[in-house]
């Protein structure tokens, strides 16, 4: 990746940060790292936050757009060194991938900008303004001697594969796969190998680190041999995701202690880590998203889950004031059953105090077995009552200014209130059940009726300022909303793998056919999606290996043109066909004749359009969840119905536009503004396939 620029930093969830890194004819590629687990390359589609978080901001200002210049590893530890080089300088991060983990930003001189968490150890501390020191260095067995090799294992009194994990920094897996290369039993003790073994140790080690410089692919064990023949029958990404359960080890060099007939070799670790954990990874947001709604309660099964908790908070509040009842209640009958050994330790201290004072009395208390402490300022004492051997038994707090009788008083006071306490905790336990039980109730009935409980959002996602909708293959369709609209969309949003359609009438929307931007069928976290609503993710990577939008299929170019014509005034004109034209970006223009002029919103479209007749006046809306979102999904009939099971068809009529949100918005859960920004302009009719009456 040496050489790639940082397009952006994000952090989905707070245990991971995301780098996306652009190459030159390489695909946008994110370099993953899960705070203190693993640190690898991955080019799957991902979700991610639509307002980044404080430390996600802090990388973007300081590392956009720079170059990596240099990767290392500091030393033989779990920390890499990432160089980026911009105008202002150079900058490093930090990836610490031992105990809970951490990313720090270092400036030029190796002073941390920001951690990822503070952070402060016996030898070093992690905050804002140090400067960085990496963690004491450990052994390196790269640069061990045969006399290095030679001294850990006689001072060892442990096997030679625990002396070798441990003193020789390898770890148990690389430990055993010495012992298997140089033929030598794993729990055999260390101080006891020969020259001989020692040799064969050293040459082992000489050759797996040989082996580790020069190779580049990695290898991956599977659990049997039916998981390595699924594995390898695989020929796409999600079939690959089901398949990587059977992975049970992953190395950068062979491993001989491990069976040869479920070995198999991939082109890299990252890609070997990115099939094992890639599709966990990738749902972190998701996770994020999910853990906000359950805090929050803003679903009703996610109230019912709070409630739950806030049950079990009262239960053990309950629980803890009837134990203080019972132990104060114990305490005042056992002054009470003590009653002269009590009386005579308060006069006792009353006499003394009288005669030297609560100072003098506070340190003679040190030699008495019976007293405990003294507080002077609360003139109480910490005495021991007899036990059944006559000895040093239960502690007591003694107020020498009352006599046994008010002292014993204030602990069956003290148990009253804690039994009062636990009744009020009773009572408030009882409406908490009852507002749980209504809560799972409506939960079931908002289920039973289809219903999606709509997500607070701080920003919608960069589609939704403009009309939209899905074609086949999942390629977004988006259509400017008025004149600035269509001008913002052209300039931004208008690339040149992107075709322009426009339906054949004055005013229609410019719209946009984007080759890499849509979405794609996710993995449903539990909990969130309810069972027949599909889970999609917005992908930036769709179209691969098209140069640009005209390679894609007739009926594909065919769908988007009768979303161009059905967001015209095509719509309202009472007639059942329009036709549309799309052309390439750089057919379009704002460059006009010389004394010519253009209003805003309008282009000048150059060269041959491509015509699409006799195209119908005819949309379908779906139900889907994106990105976590629960939103309206629009497209052609043929297409929605494919992903959605709760689907519309809408086609021109009388009923206002309004009045048809409202009926999709109460049967779905949807908001009625999301609704009607995905509905044409004008009078509609709609064919009910399960949208609202499921």
């Amino acid at each position: 990746m040496i050489g790639a620029r940082v397009r952006k930093c994000y952090q989905p969830h707070y245990e991971q940060i995301v780098l996306r890194l652009n190459r030159k004819g390489h695909p946008s590629t994110d370099l993953v790292i899960v705070r203190g687990l693993r640190a690898y390359a991955s080019i799957r589609d991902r979700p991610m936050p639509q307002q980044p978080s404080q430390f996600a901001m802090i990388l973007r200002k300081h590392l956009n757009n720079s170059r990596l210049i240099d990767a290392e590893q500091l030393g033989f530890d779990r920390v890499i060194r990432l160089v980026f080089e911009h105008g202002g300088g150079r900058l490093s991060l930090i990836i610490e991938l031992f105990r809970d983990g951490n990313v720090l930003l270092l400036d030029g001189r190796d002073v941390i900008i920001r951690p990822l968490t503070h952070a402060k150890y016996a030898s070093r501390s992690l905050k804002k303004g140090v400067k960085y020191r990496p963690p004491p260095e450990a052994v390196d067995p790269r640069s061990m001697s045969s006399d290095d090799i030679d001294s850990i294992l006689e001072d060892s009194e442990h096997t030679l594969i625990r002396t070798l994990a441990s003193r020789a920094n390898l770890g148990r897996i690389y430990a055993a796969a010495a012992c298997s290369t140089a033929g030598l039993e794993e729990d055999s003790m260390a101080s006891s190998m020969s020259s001989r073994d020692r040799e064969s140790l050293a040459k082992a080690l000489s050759d797996m680190l040989e082996s580790l410089d020069n190779g580049e692919d990695a290898n991956i064990w599977f659990s049997d041999a039916d998981s390595k023949a699924s594995w390898e029958a695989c020929n796409n990404e999600s079939d690959r995701d089901s398949a990587s359960s059977g992975i049970i080890e992953i190395s950068p060099i062979e491993l001989p202690n491990m069976p040869s007939e479920t070995h198999s070799k991939v082109q890299n670790l990252s890609y070997a880590f990115d099939c094992v954990f890639g599709s966990h990874d990738a749902a972190a947001f998701i996770r994020r998203e999910e853990e906000k709604l359950v805090e929050k309660g803003d679903r009703a099964e996610d109230e019912g889950a709070k409630l739950s908790r806030r049950a079990n908070q009262q239960r053990s509040a309950i629980d803890k004031f009837n134990e203080r009842a019972a132990i104060t209640q114990r305490l005042g009958k056992a002054l009470q059953d003590n009653w002269e050994h009590v009386d005579s330790i308060i006069s006792q201290i009353n006499a003394a105090v009288d005669e030297n004072g609560w100072l003098d009395v506070a340190e003679m208390a040190y030699d008495s077995e019976w007293i405990g402490s003294v507080d002077p300022a609360k003139h109480t004492v910490i005495a021991s009552l007899p036990d059944e051997e006559g000895g040093p038994g239960t502690s007591v707090t003694i107020d020498v200014s009352k006599n046994v009788h008010q002292n014993a008083q204030r602990y069956f006071d003290e148990a009253r209130v804690q039994k009062d306490k636990a009744k009020g905790a009773q009572a408030a336990l009882d409406k908490t059940e009852t507002s749980r039980e209504r809560a799972e109730k409506r939960a079931a009935k908002e289920a039973a009726s289809g219903k999606l409980r709509g997500v607070k959002r701080a920003r919608r996602f960069w589609f939704e300022k403009y009309r939209w909708a899905i074609v086949s293959g999942g390629h977004l369709m988006i259509g400017g909303k008025d004149a600035k609209g269509n001008d913002v969309l052209v300039r931004k949003h208008l690339s040149s793998r992107d075709l322009y359609f426009h339906a054949d009438l004055h005013g229609a929307p410019s719209c946009s056919l984007k080759l890499k931007d849509g979405l794609v069928r996710g993995n449903s976290p539990g909990g969130i999606v309810p069972e027949g609503i599909p889970s999609l993710q917005i992908a930036q990577a769709l179209g691969e290996g098209l140069e640009d939008a005209r390679e894609l299929n007739d009926p594909v170019l065919a769908e988007a043109a009768q979303l161009a014509v059905c967001w015209s005034r095509a719509w309202g004109s009472g007639g059942a066909a329009a036709t549309a034209f799309h052309v390439r970006s750089s057919q379009v223009s704002k460059t006009t004749e010389t004394g010519e002029s253009l209003s805003k919103g309008s282009f000048v479209v150059r060269g041959k359009r491509n015509w699409h007749r006799d195209v119908p006046l005819e949309i379908a809306i779906g139900l889907a969840v994106v990105n976590g979102v629960p939103l309206p999904l629009s497209g052609v009939p043929e297409t929605i119905s494919e992903i959605c099971d709760r689907w519309a068809i809408i086609v021109p009529g009388k009923e206002k536009k309004e009045s048809i949100a409202n009926k999709i918005s109460k049967s779905t859960g949807l908001s009625q503004e999301d609704v009607l920004s995905s509905l044409p302009p004008g009078g509609c009719k709609i064919n009910d396939q399960g949208l609202i009456h499921h």
